[in-house]
């Protein structure tokens, strides 16, 4: 695998909670990153629920990461622990006699950056949860350092949610550099409203709405945002 230049673009993708459409964004990210030039790779540190299919182990999530890069990175990188039972990871972990090691979950992330030129980490659930009995997903940002993207699940509570995820980012010292709107319940009254409401309270852009798709997918998603309103965002 021929080794790329330094990093040109790197984010931790997080979310207000689970199934709020994380990955549906962090692979479109990716794919908007390919599209720019670059060699592009998602990475899923942690995975919790996988099938066995063409002999080997597989993640929806960590799969739409995949399909959505163009850097070719082997899966032992881009998902290190990759659990069958789709469940909190710690409890996952536990089941399978897996001691999880973020240091480790830096390592594959320092080989791919050696071999790609924009990585795109996406987080598992909301950013609080448990990785060990004392370490969190909050903990791998951290240690990680990037700029964060959060995914706003818009449905009721979601501005509470994400004022207390906005929050926990910043007393980490960690950057929210963008935030995302994926529509979970297309019937919630006052959506404009709670919208922008967010708006005046998260001191960072807002780069997209995602209405609630038929059919989810990169390409669909990818008319609805503007990952260039990022600082840093690369210039094709």
């Amino acid at each position: 695998m021929p080794e790329s230049g330094p990093l040109k673009f790197s984010c931790f993708v997080t979310g207000t909670d689970t199934e709020i459409g994380k990955t549906l964004i962090a692979s479109t990210l990716v794919h908007a990153l390919a599209r720019t030039g670059l060699r592009a790779a998602g990475m899923k540190p942690v995975a919790a629920g996988a099938q066995w299919q063409d002999g080997a182990w597989h993640n929806e999530d960590v799969d739409s990461l995949v399909n959505a890069s163009n850097a070719g990175l082997p899966l032992s990188l881009v998902s290190p622990y990759l659990f069958q039972d789709a469940i909190a990871p710690h409890i996952a972990a536990q089941r399978e006699g897996v001691a999880m090691q973020i240091e480790h979950i830096q390592e594959c992330y320092a080989a791919m950056a050696a071999q790609a030129e924009a990585i795109v980490v996406e987080g598992v659930g909301g950013f609080c949860v448990p990785l060990t009995p004392t370490l969190d997903t909050s903990d791998l940002a951290s240690r990680l350092a990037l700029p964060v993207i959060l995914v706003v699940g818009l449905r009721l509570g979601c501005i509470s949610h994400a004022m207390l995820t906005a929050q926990a980012i910043e007393a980490r010292g960690l950057t929210l550099a963008g935030w995302v709107v994926n529509t979970v319940d297309a019937d919630m009254p006052f959506q404009a409203e709670n919208i922008d409401t967010l708006r005046q309270r998260l001191n960072a852009p807002l780069l997209g709405v995602v209405p609630r798709l038929a059919q989810p997918g990169v390409q669909e998603a990818a008319g609805f945002l503007d990952f260039s309103l990022m600082e840093g965002w690369p210039r094709g």
